[in-house]
Parts: structure tokens; C-alpha cells; sequence
């Protein structure tokens, strides 16, 4: 997700100066101390060259005025310190806000994608935009833009004041303006060619340990640990070379400018010697001259160091404004509206639908499906019928080719996302579990829900005599996707969550397929309760779990070929017989 063009360059600037745009009080502040503290260090020689030329080489035994200019030295001194101190604090404040601010806007774009965008975006990539790609632009504030405004002004202050110290000394130095010049546009595209090369090899090595980490079991369970030890160790050894490409090119930039600043000294030294020997300037000049020199390059040596974090920032912006500009695909209507979850019976009609996750490859064809309000439909079929398909299309994570999906009658794309997520309940056979209390797991950290409600919930599904049994009970504190809990105590759980959030329509995609006999009962006499007075869906691989709905459906390459109770479709003896009968002999192969 990267921007080369000139144009999405300057865009995206632009935009980042929407965020800078508050703070422009707070910046001008900071440019006032850097004026400040840029004036009480400049100053420092000026004032040596003063005591040289006028007190010390003439031999006046004035110690008093002496004395003053010392004083007057430790004050600018202090000053430069306060003043640079200040400056530093305020410019971090400042930085801190806007990154924070531009963070928390990219994490809530980012949620607002539909589920194509994280269907063609590897997490990797997602992760280095929120957290690599923001502190670049984090350093772009406390380091990048300091020294552009700092080292810019020092630079146009010490060629001032070595004019006004010697013009013919100064034209002599300004020689070497072009050279640098030269170097810097030199080296430009180059380096900036070597930083992208090296940050998409970090792309890919971050999004390549991301996915192996969240499939360790996989990887394990099929021994591949060396061959996938193998993968990184080659995506580590293209990374390792990318950076070593750009850190020597930095290095030999940078060395480049330290070159020129030995020899504008060795020639300064030379031209101002031979000038204090004949006279033409006094002692005090050259000392001075000698220190401005070396100050007019340390500010350029800054600001070529600060080239890569620029070249850096520069990718960045590009990238993380490449992802603000990716609008979701699925977007409420202008006209969307809300509705009353209470005022909803849970009627649900799939009008000749069509549709399929690549143009020209559909996956549900002409899907016919009429569900009436309180109705327990299950949903079955073999892997790749499109079970999962139509539920995605109800949540609205995708949105359909042809025909319409409405609920009670409204078409779903007439609703706000937000309400119509407020009406479905959706329980998948992986439930997501995140690093917090079993209490803000079940009610997702909304404080309005009390926590009397959560173990009332948990009690209505039998998840309370699991959580009885852990160390903390409801204040126990779980691990990333629920880590120490089994398959079935995390489905307890999720299912809680749904009847915290009390939906007028349940779906559930596979959720009793990893559970045990036990805790499937458990599910099924929650189900029963739960499923009274709501309309819900149960896709299934075990016909056990649907044979009690009042109707299956059965689908076969995106197609309804069957439905009816569970009697009627075995008296049919048709593809539902046999799933049945598959099923019952795995089943029994299974206990066997």
C-alpha cells in the first residue's frame, strides 16, 4: 500500500498538514525557543573573538571586563540549554499528539473495512502500517522536522554572521555550496530506492512471522518447523541484505559531507593564517571564523543524517495515506437508517441471489430462501456448497450480485451497518477471545453492560460452573484467543456474549464442531432456550445438531436442492440421506 506518484505525494502531505493544523500555536512557540536558543548559542563565539581581539591580544589588564564576558558567556550558555530543553519538550508533546491522534484514526479506518480488504491484505502488512509506519512518522517530529528548522536556521545565521566577520573568507566557503549540492541530489534517488526495497523486505518478514505464529499448530502438527525455519531464515537473509545496502550507502553519504568540512577547515586555516600574518584580519576573526566552519557543516551533517528518517517518512506518509484512501466496499447508504431491534419479528428473504468472492466465478446461484420470523432453520451441505457464503451476505460482509437480502422485509443495504449488526448474532466454530476478564470478553468491554447481566447470561448457557472452576472466576484474566481454555469453554462463552447482546436473528456457523458430547448437550439445551421467540440459522457438518430445526436446508454447489424437516428429507431418499447416512457411519467409525 505505497504511493509513488508526485501527485499522491503531495497529497498526502497535505493531509498530514490537517493534522498539524491545530497545533500551530504549539509550533510557532516551538519556533520562537529554537530562535532563541539557535541566538544564545551563535552568540558564544562572537563573544571569544571580542575577549581576544580586544582585551587579550592588546594586553589590557582590564580582568573586571573580562570577568563580564565570561558572565555574559555562562548566561548564553544556560540560555541556549533552557531555550533547547523547552524547545525539545514542547516538539515531543506536540509529535506525541498528532501520531497519537493519526494512529487511532488509522486503527478505526482500518475497522471499517469490509471483509475483502482483509481477505487481499496480508495482517502483517496491517500490523507495520499502524505501528512501524507511525513511529517513522513519530521520528519525522522529534528528530526530522527539529533538525530542519534548528540546523535550517543555524546554517542561515552562521553564513550571516561570517559575513559580517570577513566577506572574502565567507565567498571562499560558499564554494562548496554547489558540491554538496551536488552529492545530496546524487545520492537522493539512490537512497530512497535502497529505504523502499529495505522496508518492503521488513513488510514481508513481519506479515511472514505474523501468519506462522497464528498457524503454530498447524505447522507443528505437521512437522514443517525446519522447513518453514527454512522460509523465514531466506525472507530474514533478504532483509538483512536490503539493510546492509542502505546502511552503507548512508554511511558513504554521510562520511562524504565530513570529508568536505576537514577540508573547508585545512583551507580556511590556510587563508586565514596567511591573512592574520599580513594583518589583514585579526586573530580573534579566525578563531571565530574556524568555529562558525565547523558549525556550518555539524547542522548539515544533522540534516543529511536525518536524510534517511525523510526518505523514510516520505514512504510512510505514502503508505498509511494509500490506506486511508481505501474506501470500504461495503458503505451504509446515504438514506441508511436505524431500526428498534424490538420492533423486529426476524422475517428473512433471500431474493434470487447471486453471488461469488471473484468476478465471473459465482458461488451462490439464484438462491432462492424465504425464513419465516422465529423459524430454526439449519443449514447444511459438504465443504464448498455455500453455507458460509449465505451467512456472510446476511451479516452484509460482502454484498450480493444480483437479487436482495431483507429482513422484516427492509432490504439490508437500506440499514446501518451498526443496527443491522446490533440485530444479528453471529457464533463461529473458532470463537475470538481477547486478552482481558472473562467478564469484558463475554459483554466486549462495553461498561453498559453490568456484570449481574454477564452472569446471568453465563448461567443461561452453563458456562458458569466452567468459570466457578478457574482461579479468578469472572475476574479471571485469558490470554490472547482464550489460550487454557478448552474449544468447548470458549464456545460456552461466546455464546454467553450472544445472549448479553440479545440479537433478534442467531446464527451459528459450525460453532458445536469442535465440542465434545458433554458440552454439546450443554449448547443444544441453550440453543433450545435461546432460540425462542428469535430466528436462527445453524449451518452444521454433524446432522445431529440440525435434526430437531423446524426446517434443513439442503445446499449442493450454491444451491438449494432440498429442504423440509428431518423425517421429510429421509423419506425423500435423496442427497440429504446421504449425507445422513455418511454421517451416522463416520459417527460410528468414530466411537468404534
Amino acid at each position: 500500500m505505497q504511493t509513488n506518484r508526485p501527485s499522491d505525494q503531495k497529497a498526502a502531505f497535505r493531509a498530514l498538514l490537517g493534522y498539524i493544523r491545530p497545533h500551530k500555536a504549539a509550533f510557532a512557540l516551538v519556533f520562537c525557543c529554537t530562535l532563541l536558543a539557535i541566538a544564545a548559542d551563535l552568540a558564544q563565539p562572537y563573544l571569544v573573538k571580542i575577549a581576544i581581539d580586544d582585551h587579550i591580544l592588546k594586553g589590557r589588564d582590564d580582568y573586571g571586563s573580562l570577568l563580564v564576558i565570561c558572565a555574559i558567556y555562562v548566561g548564553l550558555a544556560i540560555s541556549a540549554f533552557t531555550f533547547t530543553y523547552l524547545q525539545n519538550n514542547l516538539l515531543q508533546y506536540v509529535g506525541q499528539n498528532i501520531i497519537g491522534r493519526i494512529r487511532k484514526d488509522l486503527f478505526a479506518h482500518i475497522a471499517k473495512q469490509s471483509m475483502s480488504f482483509f481477505d487481499r491484505m496480508p495482517s502483517g502488512s496491517l500490523i507495520t502500517n499502524v505501528s512501524s509506519d507511525t513511529e517513522t512518522l513519530n521520528q519525522f517530529f522529534s528528530q526530522v522536522l527539529l533538525s530542519l528548522v534548528r540546523d535550517g536556521l543555524t546554517l542561515v545565521f552562521i553564513v550571516a554572521i561570517m559575513f559580517r566577520l570577513d566577506v572574502t573568507l565567507t565567498l571562499y566557503c560558499l564554494i562548496l555550496l554547489p558540491v554538496i549540492a551536488l552529492i545530496a541530489i546524487g545520492f537522493r534517488t539512490y537512497m530512497r530506492k535502497t529505504y523502499q526495497i529495505s522496508r518492503a523486505a521488513l513488510s514481508r518478514l513481519i506479515a511472514f512471522a505474523a501468519e506462522n505464529l497464528a498457524g503454530m499448530n498447524l505447522i507443528q502438527a505437521f512437522h514443517q518447523e525446519r522447513e518453514q525455519q527454512n522460509r523465514f531464515t531466506d525472507n530474514n537473509r533478504t532483509y538483512l541484505r536490503a539493510n546492509l545496502r542502505e546502511i552503507r550507502t548512508n554511511v558513504l553519504f554521510n562520511r562524504s559531507f565530513d570529508m568536505l568540512s576537514s577540508l573547508s577547515i585545512a583551507l580556511v586555516t590556510w587563508l586565514g593564517g596567511v591573512a592574520v600574518f599580513g594583518r589583514a584580519i585579526e586573530f580573534g576573526v579566525l578563531y571565530a571564523f574556524i568555529t562558525y566552519i565547523r558549525q556550518f557543516f555539524q547542522p548539515i551533517s544533522t540534516i543529511t543524517s536525518q536524510w534517511n528518517t525523510l526518505q523514510a517518512t516520505s514512504v510512510s506518509v505514502g503508505r498509511i495515506w494509500g490506506l486511508f484512501a481505501v474506501k470500504p466496499e461495503i458503505e451504509d447508504a446515504p438514506n441508511a437508517r436505524s431500526v428498534d431491534p424490538e420492533r423486529i419479528a426476524g422475517r428473512i428473504d433471500f431474493n434470487h441471489v447471486r453471488f461469488g468472492y471473484q468476478a465471473g466465478t459465482p458461488v451462490l446461484h439464484d438462491l432462492d430462501l424465504h425464513i419465516a420470523p422465529g423459524e430454526m432453520i439449519g443449514i447444511v451441505g459438504t465443504t464448498g456448497a455455500g453455507k458460509s457464503s449465505l451467512i456472510s451476505l446476511l451479516c452484509r460482509f460482502y454484498d450480493v450480485w444480483e437479487g436482495d437480502v431483507r429482513i422484516d422485509g427492509a432490504n439490508i443495504r437500506e440499514l446501518s451497518q451498526a443496527s443491522l449488526h446490533r440485530l444479528v448474532g453471529l457464533v463461529q466454530q473458532e470463537p475470538y477471545l481477547y486478552s482481558g476478564s472473562i467478564v469484558d470478553n463475554i459483554r466486549m468491554f462495553d461498561e453498559r453492560i453490568s456484570r449481574e447481566e454477564v452472569i446471568r447470561a453465563c448461567r443461561f448457557v452453563g458456562a458458569d460452573e466452567v468459570i466457578g472452576r478457574l482461579k479468578d472466576g469472572y475476574d479471571t484474566t485469558l490470554s490472547e484467543r482464550g489460550s487454557g481454555l478448552s474449544a468447548g469453554e470458549r464456545q460456552l462463552i461466546s455464546f454467553a456474549r450472544i445472549i448479553v447482546f440479545k440479537p433478534k436473528i442467531l446464527i451459528l456457523d459450525e460453532a458445536t464442531a469442535n465440542l465434545d458430547s458433554y458440552t454439546e448437550h450443554l449448547i443444544q439445551r441453550a440453543l433450545r432456550v435461546v432460540s425462542q421467540d428469535r430466528t436462527t440459522l445453524v449451518i452444521a457438518h454433524r446432522l445431529s445438531t440440525v435434526m430437531r430445526a423446524n426446517r434443513i436446508i439442503v445446499m449442493q454447489g450454491g444451491r438449494i436442492v432440498e429442504q423440509g424437516s428431518h423425517a421429510e428429507l429421509l423419506e425423500q431418499h435423496g442427497y440429504y440421506e446421504e449425507l445422513y447416512l455418511h454421517s451416522q457411519g463416520r459417527e460410528e467409525r468414530g466411537t468404534g
